[in-house]
């Protein structure tokens, strides 16, 4: 078993807090991504689940044994750093087995298991040759072989493809969900990149400011997020927030003074951000009271859909077009928006009022 129970779990550093209380479970068997901004204490908690930090204040137990005053080494946890952290005068293959040299393992048990995780990496041909003569994603195999040679019940991975460039961060991430499905120990995995998480991730716990804003897997927080907050981080593009107030329970006023109709009822008088996310958004003939009246400033094609930036007053919206379309900066256009699939976050707590007004 290796479960990780994280409960009431604080960071201090003198005076300044950082991790405020969190209570989180990641179940035996489970990849949970940490996701959030820079400075959200990401990376603090998984130092603290290492060892690497200490506690001040709360429990952290894996496979039900609390671990709070145990060293790293008594923790049964291997972790990849973002930085790889390989020894430049050893091979792979010596990387790779120097904790189990450590531990004065026998050298025919520390060459089976090297072989075994080269196998499963596909670094044979990469066993003899020093890290000076590897890619970046090479070094990133190997310092998951590293981790791998220890069989430990619980994997760490600290912004591990953060130094790659976009295409090897794609397979890297292919990489490393094939090597959860093939082992199946519990990972805990940080990232700021929230298609890291989407893509990888059975649970996300998302961070704000050392709090948890919402845990769930990941179509539960792109599809019902619990603030704004959840709602702008999850999804790319962003999703829009636009403000406005019910005039009656079918019908809101936008900031930029354009009524809109809505599927389902709501609070007349009541303050609100309507969220809607870039392609829930489609080019109108005509304007109606479900449309958002704009215009283009800049257009991205992307091959498989086209970006369009536009703007209403001083509000800025993004639209996701599926189709090819001919626009250009400066044209007036309405996006139409399904009723069904819009997010109403209430504009002073950025709580979400409903999931969604419909389906």
């Amino acid at each position: 078993m290796s479960q990780i129970d994280i409960s009431s779990i604080e960071k201090r550093y003198g005076n300044h807090e950082v991790i405020h209380g969190i209570d989180v479970k990641i179940e035996d068997g489970e990849f949970a991504v940490l996701v959030g901004p820079s400075g959200c204490g990401k990376s603090t908690l998984l130092r603290m689940i290492a060892g690497l930090e200490d506690i001040s204040g709360g429990e952290i137990s894996i496979g039900g044994k609390v671990v709070n005053d145990l060293p790293p080494k008594e923790r049964n946890i291997a972790m990849v750093f973002q930085n790889y952290a390989l020894y430049p005068h050893m091979t792979v293959a010596e990387n790779m087995g120097f904790s189990l040299k450590l531990a004065k393992a026998d050298k025919g048990e520390i060459a089976e298991k090297v072989k075994a995780a080269a196998d499963i990496l596909g670094l044979h041909e990469l066993l003899e040759r020093y890290p000076r003569q590897l890619s970046g994603g090479q070094r990133q195999r190997v310092a998951m072989g590293r981790a791998i040679v220890r069989d430990p019940s619980v994997f760490l991975f600290d912004e591990p493809l953060s130094n790659l460039d976009a295409k090897l961060r794609v397979k890297m991430r292919t990489e490393i969900k094939a090597l959860h499905q093939k082992l199946k120990n519990t990972i805990v995995y940080v990232t700021h990149d929230q298609i890291e998480a989407m893509t990888m991730a059975d649970k996300i716990i998302v961070l704000e400011g050392g709090f948890v804003s919402q845990v769930g897997t990941p179509l539960e927080l792109y599809d019902n997020p619990r603030n704004t907050f959840v709602a702008t981080f999850i999804g790319s593009p962003s999703m829009n927030l636009i403000g406005a107030k019910v005039i009656d329970s079918n019908f809101v006023e936008l900031e930029t003074g354009q009524g809109f109709a809505f599927a389902n009822e709501l609070e007349a008088g009541r303050e609100i951000k309507i969220g809607i996310r870039p392609e829930h958004m489609h080019l109108a003939d005509e304007a109606s009271d479900t449309t958002v009246a704009t215009q283009v400033m800049v257009v991205e094609p992307t091959g498989a859909e086209t970006h369009v930036i536009c703007s209403n007053d001083e509000l800025e919206i993004l639209a996701a077009i599926r189709d090819r379309v001919d626009l250009v900066p400066g044209q007036k256009i309405n996006l139409s928006v399904d009723a069904g699939r819009l997010h109403v976050f209430c504009a002073k707590s950025g709580l979400a009022i409903e999931a969604k007004t419909g389906q």
